[in-house]
């Protein structure tokens, strides 16, 4: 889609100040270490996976033995295949880099934007976003609305 005049301008600068903001960090104590499952008031497959460019994505020893039990590893052979340390945050999931954002969660699939990785992904991510509403795909539906695209995606690179 090709913008102009003040739309251009507007989406640049939403991504400009995307491109400067500290992504929040996804972690699972902030809710006792457990899911809930709140009355969504999103979709998910209508979404690029935002929260799955977060920088840090805390994880557990526990999410690191699910994911080892996925890959037939042992727990140290997960852990260090598939997170490292963040000073200040512990235990991380890698990324790679991405299309869309400028990277995301190394289990996220490039082409369908879903979780690979779904029935054993960490317990961050099975409870986000911890409220009914999610902003970004409050966000998304408004510029979609506005754009009168349905598939357009604000953070496209």
């Amino acid at each position: 889609m090709n913008f102009s005049g003040r739309k251009a301008k507007r989406l640049r600068s939403f991504l400009d100040a995307m491109a400067k903001t500290e992504l929040p960090v996804l972690n699972p104590q902030s809710n006792n270490g457990h899911a809930k499952a709140p009355a969504q008031l999103y979709d998910c497959t209508r979404c690029p996976a935002y929260c799955c460019s977060y920088e840090h994505i805390i994880i557990t020893p526990r999410d690191i033995k699910r994911l080892a039990k996925r890959f037939g590893l042992t727990p140290e052979e997960a852990e260090q295949r598939f997170t490292k340390m963040a000073p200040s945050y512990g235990r991380v999931l890698r990324h790679r880099q991405d299309t869309v954002f400028k990277s995301v969660c190394r289990f996220l699939d490039p082409t369908n934007r879903r979780c690979t990785v779904y029935e054993h992904r960490p317990e961050v991510c099975r409870s986000y976003p911890e409220t009914e509403r999610c902003g970004y795909y409050d966000f998304l539906q408004w510029e979609r609305e506005h754009q009168d695209d349905e598939t357009f995606i604000p953070l496209m690179r």
